[in-house]
Order: C-alpha cells, then sequence, then structure tokens
C-alpha cells in the first residue's frame, strides 16, 4: 500500500506545484502553498523534493512525457496538414484560459533568469520538442512551399507566434494580440504555398 502510494502522492505534489506555477506564477509559489495545494504535510515535499526548482524540473518532465503521448496520438494522422491544425487548434481552443493565466512552461522559462541546470535543460528540451514536431508537419509538406523554405526557422516561427501571443494576450487581459498573431502566420504560410504554386504553374 505504500508503495502506490508513494508515486501518487509524488505526482499530486507535481500537479499541485503545475496548478500554482500557472495561476500565480513560479517565484509567488513557496513549498507550503504547494503541500496546501496538494493537501499533504509540508514534511513530504521535502521527502520528494529537496528544492522549488526540483519540482519546476518533474513538472517540466511531466510535460514532457504528456507531449510524448500527444505526440504518438499524432503520428496516427496520415495528413501533415491535419496535425499541424491540431496543435494550432488546441492553442487556440485554450486561449481564454492562457490569456488569463498564461502557458506553465513559457512563463517558468521566462521567471527562472538563473535557472537551475537541469532545469532550464529540461525547458529547452520541451521546446525542442514542440519545434522538431511542427517541423515534422513542415516537413512532410515541403513540396508546397519555395525551394531553399527553411523549415526550421518556420516551425521556430509558429511556436513562438503561440507563445509570444499567448504573453501579450496575459499582459493585455485580451485575446486580440494572439489571434491576429496566428492570422498572420497562417497568411504567412498562405503566401509561401501560393507563391510555389504559381512559380510552378508559370
Amino acid at each position: 500500500m505504500v508503495a502506490k502510494q508513494a508515486p501518487e502522492k509524488r505526482r499530486r505534489l507535481v500537479d499541485a506545484a503545475a496548478t500554482l506555477f500557472y495561476e500565480q506564477g513560479f517565484n509567488r509559489t513557496t513549498l507550503a502553498d504547494i503541500a496546501g495545494e496538494a493537501d499533504v504535510p509540508l514534511g513530504n515535499v521535502y521527502y520528494y523534493f529537496k528544492t522549488k526548482d526540483a519540482i519546476g524540473e518533474a513538472m517540466v518532465e511531466q510535460r514532457l512525457s504528456d507531449f510524448r503521448a500527444l505526440r504518438a496520438r499524432w503520428e496516427e494522422r496520415g495528413d501533415a496538414r491535419d496535425r499541424l491544425r491540431s496543435f494550432v487548434r488546441m492553442t487556440v481552443d485554450n486561449r481564454r484560459q492562457l490569456a488569463r493565466s498564461g502557458c506553465p512552461i513559457g512563463s517558468l522559462a521566462l521567471e527562472l533568469h538563473e535557472a537551475d541546470p537541469a532545469v532550464r535543460e529540461r525547458l529547452a528540451e520541451n521546446f525542442t520538442a514542440w519545434v522538431a514536431a511542427v517541423r515534422g508537419c513542415y516537413e512532410e509538406a515541403e513540396e508546397r512551399f519555395p525551394a531553399g523554405t527553411d523549415v526550421q526557422a518556420l516551425a521556430e516561427l509558429t511556436l513562438t507566434v503561440m507563445e509570444g501571443g499567448v504573453m501579450q494576450a496575459r499582459t493585455h487581459r485580451d485575446i486580440g494580440p494572439f489571434d491576429r498573431g496566428v492570422e498572420q502566420l497562417r497568411r504567412h504560410i498562405d503566401l509561401l504555398t501560393q507563391a510555389h504554386e504559381e512559380r510552378n504553374a508559370a
């Protein structure tokens, strides 16, 4: 029974930390806050995690695990455009919540100016994984883009628009900057594919 409870309690602490980091930020959240949110004694927090940075690392690792499961479902889709649309749709569908609280991973990256190396590594791994997934979609549709299109840069731009739009939406308490950014990204991609089609038709 104890062995079964241990991972469940650890996960509760990580989930509680994610909720608090999401709602009030990493710097304003204390270990006591996390213990209270998880409804466990403060001593249990220290048993599983020595520092708040360690909880942050565990939270990002959990998000990476969730992402791997999501990516596995993505890869079952046969069309790269469907996968890319699902990525955009997932963010758009959550944009009102994101406008209120921001992206927990993005917020953590911004708050930790001098992050613990392990936390920084996990944050970088998270963003790299997202960029790689989006790049894979662009690569599969590469024949629709002009020759020489930098799909790595295009994938990085996609994530930058999403994260930057969330940050502005949260700051202004208005989803307008996010929606306009996504629309301009769509237009940019449409112009790239249209230019390629016109060149081939000429």
